[in-house]
Parts: C-alpha cells; sequence; structure tokens
C-alpha cells in the first residue's frame, strides 16, 4: 500500500479490536473510564521513552571516553544543556511541526504546547494505530529529537565554543529535525506520498544529526595538531576507553527502547521481534567491525568494536520494523565492514573524533537504503507504508523511494544547517581561541577541571595547605580562586 490513506482503515480496526470509545484517544486524565489497553500501552511507551532518554549518558560516556582529560567536564554540560533546550523547544513547537498535520503534509499546524489539538487520531493521525496517551507518545518523540540532536556534536569534540550548543540547539529541536524527521516518519510527505519507509529512524534521527555535524566540521575544522605538514592525520587519543566502552553498553540498551518502542503499542507482540532483530543486527555489527578492523590494521581496535555495535544499531532502526531477523544479520554485517572503511577514509580529511559520521550518517544511509532490499511485502502492508524490498518483489521501486528520502532530507538538513553555522561562525564565531584549546576547555569554558587532580599540584588542591593536608582554608573560595589564577595561567 503505497500511502498513508492505510492508517485510517487500521484505526478503525484498532477502535473496532480494543472497543474503544471515541474518546479514548484524546486526554485521558478527566475520563471516568478508559479501556486498559490505554494504560499498558501507556505504560510501555513511556518505558521505551526513559530507555531512549538514558541514551544520552551513552553519548555522554562515550564522548568523555574519546576526548582527552582537560575536555571531559564540558560534555557534560553540553549534554545536559542540549538535553533541557530540546525538551522545551519540541514541547512547544517541536511535536506539531512533526506530527501535528494531515497525511503528506510539509509542516505540521497542530498541537503546539500540547494543547487545542482536539481528537489526536486526528491532529496527529499517523500515531492513530496506538492508543497510547499522547503525552506518552509525546516523551517519545522527545527523546529521538534529543538523540538526533546529541549525534550532532560528536564532530566537534575539544574545540567548539560553548555557545554554539546553546544557538544551535535551539533552531535544531524546534525547526530542523521536527521538519525533516516529520517528513520521513511523522505522517509527513516522504513517507505518505513517496513510500520512504523509516521505522525508527536511520535517516530520521541518524542522518539528519550526522548531517548537521558535517556542516559544522566543515566550517570548524580540525582539532590543533590532528594533521602534520603534509596533511598526514596523527592519532590523537581518547583517555578512557573503558568510559567509552560503558558508554556503548548504555547505547544498546537503550537501542532496546528505540526500536521495540516504536511500535507504540505490546498488543500485537512485534516489539518483541523488533528486539531480536535489533540485538542480531548489533552482534554481526560488531564481529565484521573487529575482522575488517584487524584485517586493515592488524590489531583488534576498541574503537572499532564499539563503533560497529553502534553502525549496525543505527543501519538496523530503518528496518527494524520491516525484515526478518536474518536480514538483521545482513544489515547489521555489512554496517560493521562499513565502520572501520568509512572512519578510516574520512580521518585523511575531516578530523571526526567519534566516527560519528560513519556511524550515524553513513549507516544510517545504509539502513534506509537497506528496507528497499529486504523489506517484507507482509510487512510494508502491515505499516501502510511502501512496498516490498527488491530480493522479494524484483522491483526497484521501493529502493528507489528510499533513495529519494536520503536525498531530500541530507540536502534539506545540510544546506539549513551550513547557513546556521556560518551566520554564527561570522557573528559570535565558532572556534574557541589556539590558547583556549590548548588549556582545554574545562578550564577556559568553564573554569575548572574535570580531572583537577591531573593539572593542579596537590598542595594547591582543597583539603591542602600552606602548611599540609591540616593547614589553611580549603572552602569553596579558595577553590574557585585557585581555578581562575590557572585559567589566567593558562592563557
Amino acid at each position: 500500500m503505497r500511502t498513508l490513506s492505510a492508517p485510517k482503515i487500521m484505526f478503525a480496526a484498532a477502535a473496532a479490536l480494543l472497543v474503544l470509545p471515541a474518546s479514548a484517544l484524546a486526554d485521558t486524565f478527566n475520563s471516568e473510564s478508559v479501556p486498559q489497553s490505554v494504560g499498558v500501552n501507556t505504560l510501555w511507551v513511556v518505558v521505551a521513552a526513559v530507555l531512549v532518554i538514558f541514551m544520552q549518558a551513552g553519548f555522554l560516556l562515550l564522548e568523555v571516553g574519546f576526548s582527552r582529560g582537560k575536555n571531559v567536564g564540558t560534555i557534560v554540560a553540553k549534554i545536559l544543556t542540549n538535553f533541557s533546550i530540546a525538551a522545551i523547544l519540541y514541547w512547544a513547537v517541536g511535536f506539531a511541526l512533526a506530527f501535528g498535520g494531515e497525511p503528506g503534509h510539509i509542516i505540521g499546524t497542530h498541537g503546539f504546547f500540547l494543547r487545542d489539538f482536539g481528537d489526536p487520531a486526528e491532529a496527529f493521525p499517523v500515531m492513530g494505530f496506538s492508543d497510547a496517551t499522547i503525552d506518552s507518545k509525546w516523551l517519545f518523540q522527545f527523546s529521538f529529537c534529543a538523540v538526533s540532536l546529541a549525534i550532532v556534536w560528536g564532530t566537534t569534540l575539544e574545540r567548539l565554543k560553548f555557545g554554539v550548543y546553546v544557538i544551535f540547539a535551539i533552531l535544531f529541536a524546534g525547526l530542523i529535525y521536527p521538519i525533516a524527521s516529520g517528513w520521513v516518519f511523522g505522517g509527513g510527505w516522504l513517507q505518505a506520498n513517496v513510500g520512504t519507509q523509516d521505522f525508527a529512524g536511520s535517516t530520521a534521527v541518524h542522518l539528519v544529526g550526522a548531517t548537521a555535524g558535517l556542516a559544522v566540521l566543515l566550517l570548524l575544522g580540525a582539532r590543533r595538531g590532528k594533521y602534520d605538514a603534509s596533511g598526514k592525520p596523527r592519532a590523537i587519543p581518547g583517555h578512557n576507553m573503558p568510559m567509552f566502552g560503558l558508554g556503548v553498553l548504555i547505547l544498546i540498551i537503550g537501542w532496546f527502547g528505540f526500536n521495540p518502542g516504536s511500535t507504540l503499542g505490546v498488543f500485537d507482540g512485534r516489539f518483541a521481534e523488533i528486539a531480536v532483530v535489533t540485538l542480531l543486527a548489533t552482534g554481526a555489527g560488531v564481529l565484521a567491525a573487529v575482522l575488517v578492523g584487524w584485517l586493515k590494521t592488524k590489531t583488534i581496535d576498541i574503537g572499532m568494536a564499539g563503533n560497529g555495535a553502534i553502525g549496525a544499531l543505527v543501519a538496523i532502526t530503518a528496518p527494524s520494523g520491516y525484515v526478518a531477523p536474518w536480514a538483521g544479520v545482513v544489515i547489521g554485517a555489512i554496517a560493521g565492514v562499513i565502520v572501520p572503511l568509512g572512519i578510516l577514509a574520512i580521518d585523511k580529511r575531516l578530523d571526526d573524533p567519534v566516527g560519528a559520521l560513519t556511524a550515524h550518517g553513513i549507516c544510517g544511509v545504509w539502513g534506509t537504503l537497506a528496507c528497499g532490499l529486504f523489506t517484507l511485502p507482509a510487512l510494508a502492508e502491515y505499516n501502510a507504508v511502501g512496498q516490498g524490498g527488491l530480493f522479494y518483489t524484483g522491483s526497484f521501486k521501493q529502493l528507489g523511494d528510499q533513495a529519494i528520502g536520503v536525498v531530500v532530507v541530507f540536502a534539506f538538513v545540510f544546506v539549513v544547517s551550513y547557513a546556521v553555522f556560518w551566520a554564527i561562525k561570522k557573528t559570535y564565531g565558532l572556534r574557541v581561541t589556539p590558547e583556549e584549546e590548548d588549556a582545554g576547555l574545562d578550564i577556559s569554558e568553564h573554569g575548572m577541571y574535570g580531572y583537577p587532580e591531573q593539572f593542579i599540584p596537590a598542595p594547591e588542591m582543597s583539603g591542602f595547605g600552606a602548611g599540609g593536608p591540616s593547614g589553611g582554608y580549603s572552602g569553596p573560595a579558595s577553590v574557585s580562586a585557585m581555578t581562575m589564577s590557572h585559567k589566567e595561567g593558562n592563557r
């Protein structure tokens, strides 16, 4: 089935199946009684949303692990600030722009501030097949927005002004992400009219974030010392690989909210199969990345193993609700091959410290195109988007529709993001000074060290005075004066 006229039929079928009253999909807070399915589905969507929100901790630890010790604290402030901006902006305008329109919309028009939208099945028709409350669906979709925004900054570690995070986050969460994601899986024109399939966001979430990350990286440039005089890349090792590994494992756990949670319900039981597909792809991605990395470098690279998992998870995100488990293994394995080849190739020209352009960008493209190859016709019909993939139908039509989605979203996000970052560069500025970069963003941007004991002599640390650990005042005021003193010295 080609368009989202089908969900209207699905709404009626779901209503008959669940024996829902007409108001069940509306605001249920003051309802005297609602079907049990509303509570069960709402609980599942909230749990899935919390798992995705937990991924913020994964991004934090991953970026901290890949950074040098002088730049770790700034990541904490960045993650918390961006998460908070995304929450407010997505509540105010983002959700409405993404989902609040008729099938085929370009920009949504209903549901700003989650108010005055009437019956959600009419205001947000693409979500009408689930009777979970609109608040739970908003929470789930917000968690996706926050993930996409976190992806943007993986290319900018150790040299970006903190204020840039704030400025761009407002525009990204309030405009760029809602419009682009709405086209692909919010019932917008790419999903409804073209038939682009993206179950949980390989393009709508991951490619969007990576594309904005590419735009800022092209204007920002590499870290000092990354390339020698001949242009050959130098390794700038992260300071803590166990922390990176913990971040990857947290991201893996969060993905079991990401993909299975996109069912927005539990009564058809599909979330369990989607979880299996997701896990199989992850395992195949890790093994393939480790093998290809070893063939290229003759070492078992820790970063490649972790990015192999992430790249496979990104790739399976779009097809997770459309393909059989065996296809998940193939999709994940190919992503695992892409990861080391892509990271090593990009590193020759662009300084992407965490490999975001490959893991979220190239693997996001691969995962979206994979739907055009592996989508089961029965699942395309069940999801009411597009048709079966090439290997089942012999037709290139769905593969072409997937390619259209990738090209359109990339072009829109890149052009708008590049324009925004260019304007920021010409006014506020993108990059800290060379002296601030050498000192580290923790001290130059925040006036403190993430690991103070590594950078400040022990006698000057809190708890030590002129006479040793027991002498002198070591309260907050002295700590502040001490950090400011080192800040000025490093300048």
